[in-house]
């Protein structure tokens, strides 16, 4: 917490707004005329924000985690903008700037929806990498049209195939099913964290990646892009995704 400002550092900061006042206004001796000016605004703004980031009333982009504690250190400042909507903020330099009392806020509301903001983030960026993987694979089986620089040879003709037929929705649920039951018989959880009911993403485990045993790290990848996979699956047969709580039936009932 800030320490507060004494009587001297009020006075001081008194007498510099009154500076910056006197350079939007000029003095009594100039003509009305010389007495404002779009410069003196833009000047007496930028001196105005370096003494409220003294402060401490604005905080830099990679200070963001001293008040969101599970902030990542670079990248938070451009997420909270574009995915929560923060706008209490100005741009100085190549530097952003953010409201403390609204980080202050934001951080209660994190707290109270129990989200981890770094793990907020990583899960936006582990569905758009899935997503746009997807679209990738799709884009690739579409025909490219208004192409004219080439040349087909002779025996391309003829030669044609109907679409595979989809899988039922209950292969697809018996997969996922499996999936479920290994999770559970080899503790999965412990490595393998669930979000929104149907999306798998690993635990973020570097200090310790090295002790975890080869094959149980190729288990829970593999087991991560099975499931995801899956789901997916499942989605564009029926429109609809499978729900999964990583919580055994019997541990429920005791819940």
């Amino acid at each position: 917490m800030m320490d507060q400002p004494t009587l001297e550092k009020i006075m001081e900061e008194l007498v510099f707004i009154k500076r910056l006042l006197s350079k939007l206004t000029g003095t009594s001796e100039l003509p009305q005329s010389e007495r404002f000016s779009l410069e003196a605004v833009d000047k007496a703004a930028i001196d105005f924000q370096a003494m409220s980031i003294s402060r401490g009333e604005w905080v830099e982009d990679n200070s963001i985690n001293k008040y969101i504690k599970s902030a990542k250190y670079y990248g938070t400042g451009n997420f909270i903008r574009e995915h929560f909507g923060f706008s209490n903020y100005f741009k100085r330099g190549r530097s952003y700037y953010y409201n403390k009392t609204d980080l202050i806020a934001l951080s209660k509301e994190l707290k109270e929806s129990n989200v981890d903001l770094g793990r907020y983030m990583d899960y936006v960026e582990s569905q758009a990498n899935f997503k746009k993987s997807v679209g990738e694979a799709l884009l690739n089986t579409k025909e490219k049209k208004g192409r004219k620089n080439f040349k087909l040879p002779p025996d391309a003709k003829d030669i044609t195939s109907k679409p595979a037929p989809l899988p039922s929705a209950e292969v697809i649920r018996n997969d996922i099913k499996a999936l479920k039951e290994e999770f559970f018989e080899h503790n999965l959880a412990e490595y393998i964290d669930i979000y929104g009911s149907n999306h798998a993403m690993l635990k973020f485990v570097y200090h310790f990646e090295k002790y975890i045993k080869p094959e149980l790290k190729r288990r829970c990848t593999k087991w991560v892009a099975n499931f995801n996979y899956a789901n997916n699956a499942l989605e564009l047969v029926t429109k609809k995704r499978e729900v999964f709580v990583p919580i055994k039936e019997d541990d429920m009932i005791l819940l």
